[in-house]
């Protein structure tokens, strides 16, 4: 008997939480809809733990009330990008959890709320671009491309922007990111002209474009192929590393690119600018150095090291010359290498060609 009472009890205490966990969440609605969201998301942070063993009926509705509260916060420019992420996840949760049920509540909604978000990022990341706000462009970006990883554009944008901001930690994970899917940015750009502006504008699809000229709207279709960005994203990656002082990747990704591009004459110049900053290194290594017959030896050891570095530079110097024969920073490198190394031969043939 007793035990059966103690089942009835925690029946009881556990009807007792659904029905508060319901009040909770139609106070934290009610709230949202007088526009008192900082109240609301109080009450949303309070009960939150205790979600995780709701029906799917009140998970529904609380995560669509928490991703309704976050993007209000984010519309209104207040941590943009962290409430537009923490809106996101909590849209796609009731997506998660009523694709499990089948009990379609919010997922149109839901859906709705993510296409709109993405559009108010993607404008926002460009506004904030054209604005030299790198570094919130970049958020924007990615945010983006959290929500729909198949338009991997977004990712590009993000690691471009940061490069522009000079944030060189976050170019490299997202220019990584794009190596690693052996992201080319490939595919077909389908343009027209609206005939009202007289102006070119582009479409998502041939389709779209379609019923817009059989519609009378637009004329004069075109298609273009943009080249592949994997070059881009090599010596992107390449320039983030080295300019975070990373030399060993900047030279493997530079070196990647010119089995792509030959011809690329800043991987080149690069490289030289690499090998020059490990010889610094070893220099400064030998001016630590003292007079002892064990430092002297080691003196000579560094010494030739860094000979060899410096050696190592010609062929990239030579290649760059014959990609461009007059660039006469090149010129200028190749010939201080010569005189370092004591070739006063070929210090005098460059010389005198010039």
């Amino acid at each position: 008997m007793k035990n059966k009472l103690m089942v009835l009890s925690l029946l009881l205490l556990t009807n007792i939480g659904a029905f508060a966990q319901k009040e909770e969440i139609k106070e934290a609605q009610s709230l949202y809809g007088k526009g008192k969201i900082q109240e609301s998301l109080t009450i949303l942070k309070k009960i939150e733990y205790l979600i995780v063993n709701a029906s799917d009926e009140v998970k529904s509705d609380f995560y669509f009330t928490k991703g309704n509260v976050y993007k209000e916060l984010a519309t209104k420019n207040i941590d943009a990008v962290t409430n537009f992420a923490l809106a996101s996840s909590a849209y796609q949760d009731i997506l998660l959890y009523e694709n499990d049920s089948r009990n379609y509540k919010y997922a149109f909604k839901a859906n709705l709320a993510l296409k709109e978000m993405k559009s108010t990022l993607v404008d926002g990341a460009f506004s904030d671009y054209k604005t030299g706000k790198f570094k919130e462009s970049a958020g924007k970006s990615y945010e983006v491309y959290l929500i729909d990883k198949k338009d991997t554009l977004n990712l590009l944008n993000a690691a471009a922007a940061s490069l522009a901001g000079k944030d060189f930690i976050n170019g490299i994970k997202y220019y990584d990111e794009l190596r690693k899917m052996n992201y080319t940015g490939k595919g077909t750009v389908y343009y027209a002209t609206n005939k009202k502006t007289k102006t070119e504008e582009t479409f998502i699809s041939m389709s779209a474009r379609e019923s817009n000229i059989q519609a009378g709207f637009y004329e004069k279709p075109r298609n273009f192929s943009p080249p592949s960005k994997k070059e881009e994203v090599l010596v992107s990656l390449a320039f983030c590393y080295m300019e975070r002082g990373d030399y060993a990747n900047a030279s493997k990704y530079y070196e990647n690119d010119l089995q792509i591009n030959p011809s690329c004459i800043d991987c080149y110049i690069n490289l030289v600018y690499v090998k020059m900053q490990l010889k610094k290194a070893l220099v400064d290594q030998m001016d630590l150095l003292g007079n002892s017959p064990k430092e002297m030896k080691e003196y000579d050891k560094l010494n030739a090291q860094k000979n060899e570095l410096v050696k190592s530079t010609i062929p990239y110097l030579k290649k760059a010359l014959t990609i461009e024969p007059k660039n006469t920073d090149v010129i200028k490198s190749l010939l201080g290498v010569y005189r370092t190394l004591d070739m006063t031969n070929e210090y005098n043939a460059l010389k005198s060609s010039m």
